[in-house]
């Protein structure tokens, strides 16, 4: 089935919102501004102070910053570099178009509920929305009575379901090390700073590491939607992963405290990552399309 134009319809205000969103982020928000705020918990909070996300936390903002900058210096021309291409029906295509709207859905979720209210808020919901009803749509648009046969014989359901479950264990085990001890002592979580929960962390344990290790039982048992969820999952995460280390870093120069074992983690996933959704796309069949 070819790409419906309702989804190249749907990209194209995603791309044009995202644009708008990620040059104000990056435009407003030159130069620190740090005011102190005391939390609810008693923390004193540094708060950015300037521009779009001057109400939110310097850690924060650094994130955000460098999300903005991979969204507009690489999200946005690789989406439509393949909006174009989509229109010739090729099957690795409109496969990593679905990742990269997984993407853009995971990025604006976590913008409407993370950050703190500003004039943007409206946008993020509508980013949101709009990615939603793209990613399904374009999930849809696959046969998936020939997904299976548009990878060749060498495509290795192991090692890509191997580097899915290790992804939901290494995730799963980072956020509850920092959940857990809130449990055992009342501390307040690392990181929640004057937020009111931790929304990354909640996406992840709720729909990441769920939606992983279910795709990659399904891919095992060399079930067709297990097959597409897993190409998804890659693609999307290889997106996500490099905006988390470039988030990363930007935190670094930003002087912010990093924990180690998170930075070890994530850079453990980015080189494994890359190999297995290497292995992935290589192994799609040349003359694969959408009928």
């Amino acid at each position: 089935m070819k790409t419906k134009r309702s989804v190249l319809i749907l990209t194209g205000l995603i791309l044009l919102l995202s644009a708008i969103v990620s040059l104000v982020g990056l435009l407003t928000s030159q130069g620190q501004m740090p005011r102190e705020f005391i939390s609810v918990a008693g923390e004193t909070i540094v708060l950015y102070g300037n521009g779009i996300y001057r109400n939110d936390s310097i850690s924060v903002v650094a994130q955000g910053i460098a999300s903005d900058f991979v969204t507009l210096i690489l999200a946005i021309p690789a989406t439509l570099f393949l909006i174009h291409k989509a229109k010739k029906s090729s099957f690795r295509t409109n496969l990593v178009l679905c990742g990269l709207l997984g993407y853009f859905l995971y990025t604006y979720t976590s913008y409407v509920f993370l950050w703190t209210y500003n004039p943007l808020f409206i946008v993020y919901v509508a980013l949101m929305s709009l990615s939603f009803f793209a990613f399904t749509m374009q999930l849809l648009s696959f046969d998936l009575l020939t997904v299976k046969e548009q990878f060749t014989s060498s495509l290795s359901v192991r090692r890509i379901a191997g580097f899915q479950y290790f992804l939901a264990l290494m995730i799963g085990l980072m956020w509850m090390g920092k959940l857990v001890p809130t449990w055992i002592n009342g501390a307040v979580p690392v990181g929640l700073e004057h937020y009111t929960t931790l929304t990354i962390q909640g996406m992840d344990l709720g729909f990441i590491v769920p939606v992983a290790i279910v795709s990659a039982t399904m891919i095992l048992k060399k079930k067709p939607f297990g097959y597409l969820l897993s190409s998804v999952i890659l693609i999307k995460g290889i997106a996500m992963l490099v905006s988390i280390t470039a988030m990363i870093f930007n935190m670094m120069l930003q002087g912010v405290d990093v924990s180690p074992i998170e930075t070890a983690v994530f850079l453990l996933l980015d080189l494994v990552l890359f190999t297995v959704l290497f292995h992935l796309v290589t192994n799609v069949k040349p003359t694969s399309s959408i009928q």
